[in-house]
């Protein structure tokens, strides 16, 4: 069998672009290394609650032609992401807004809150911030910092906040409303079923080969297809020539417990920096589910190593010049299209990995 496409890896941009051609009567074969598809919003399903394998996946976008696109594949519920922030004994809604600050402070009104921060700031007196603690120091003030930004971060990114560049946070948006709402974006949900179901519809006259290593089966396969689609680790196609790109990497550990609540929201972050997870995923939350039994994940961030997974590209300076070397060997390679998280090294939404695959589809449907 002689294909138009090959595609390395039957995550979401992957799925997208493969859908795509399949109507327009291409042949496509999708190669993925895993034991399933959809790739990190793959959906296990555990006494009927559908559990995010690698991590909350809540789809949201401003954009109307994605949103609409996506139901086409299954019927989204009106699920808000509301998460509560636990800080010793303390709970905090996030994101920042008046409910935080009525907790943190005992105050009622927007102008009581943004005198205190604003007195917090002035006090500071950071001029030029060298570091992301001063940063997020100059933007909201002690209080918030400490207790909601400065253990989470610290967490998620294995080093101290003195440590990391101020770059990392630009804006930390504060919300002089109550308003729980993570996202600014018009359209919010959660597919009912879960995200797996998706990506087997878009996959749908495709010929799928799971358990495959790209690099091992273009050895025996080098023929195959016109085009290649890598959704792969960038620097991993070039045999990382050039240097290895970084990564931050999360462990989870998934429980079923016999009780049919355990946290009462989806969920909940732990910013303390002793409280070695930064947050615990109640999925059932996810669906409104009335199941008796639930099932709850934590979220272990680590250092990443050549040979785990990664998830969350470092963006630092080093790392984006590097990335922009190998992007420039991607973009010289003829019949390659690099796409998705791994294949950019760019930190993606859910919403922009599918535009950027139709944005590639419609590429390939014009030439």
């Amino acid at each position: 069998m002689h294909y138009d496409y090959l595609i390395v890896g039957a995550g979401l941009f992957g799925a997208v672009f493969a859908h795509e051609m399949t109507k327009e009567g291409k042949k496509c074969l999708v190669v993925e290394k895993r034991d399933h598809i959809a790739g990190n919003i793959y959906c296990e399903t555990v006494d009927d609650i559908h559990v995010h394998k690698y991590g909350a996946h809540i789809f949201h976008t401003s954009n109307k032609k994605v949103w609409d696109y996506i139901n086409t594949f299954a019927e989204f519920n009106n699920y808000i992401n509301s998460p509560v922030a636990s800080y010793k004994d303390e709970l905090y809604n996030l994101p920042f807004n008046m409910n935080t600050f009525s907790k943190m402070w005992g105050i009622k009104t927007p102008q009581e809150a943004k005198d205190i921060i604003a007195k917090q700031i002035k006090e500071l007196d950071i001029k030029e911030p060298q570091n992301l603690e001063e940063q997020a120091l100059s933007l909201v003030g002690q209080d918030v910092y400490q207790k909601l930004i400065k253990g989470y971060t610290e967490k998620q990114w294995g080093r101290d906040c003195k440590d990391l560049p101020s770059f990392i946070i630009k804006r930390l948006p504060l919300r002089f409303v109550y308003d729980n709402n993570y996202f600014n974006d018009r359209f919010q949900g959660i597919p009912i079923g879960g995200y797996t179901p998706i990506v087997e519809k878009m996959l749908e006259g495709c010929d799928v080969l799971l358990n495959t290593d790209y690099f091992e089966y273009r050895k025996t396969n080098p023929d195959i297809a016109d085009k290649v689609v890598y959704t792969g680790m960038l620097d991993k196609y070039f045999d990382y020539k050039l240097g290895v790109l970084e990564y931050r990497s999360v462990r989870f550990e998934h429980e079923r417990l016999d009780t049919d609540n355990y946290q009462g929201n989806a969920v909940v972050n732990y910013t303390e920096r002793e409280v070695p997870y930064t947050r615990i995923i109640e999925h059932k939350h996810f669906e409104f589910g009335t199941q008796p039994t639930t099932v709850i994940s934590k979220e272990y961030p680590s250092e990443w190593k050549l040979g785990d997974e990664p998830y969350y590209p470092v963006n630092d300076k080093k790392n984006e010049e590097l990335a922009n070397g190998y992007r420039e060997l991607a973009a010289k390679e003829e019949n390659v299209i690099f796409g998705g998280r791994l294949g950019e090294y760019r930190y993606y939404d859910m919403d922009k990995v599918i535009e950027a695959a139709l944005q590639a589809a419609a590429a390939q449907k014009a030439e």
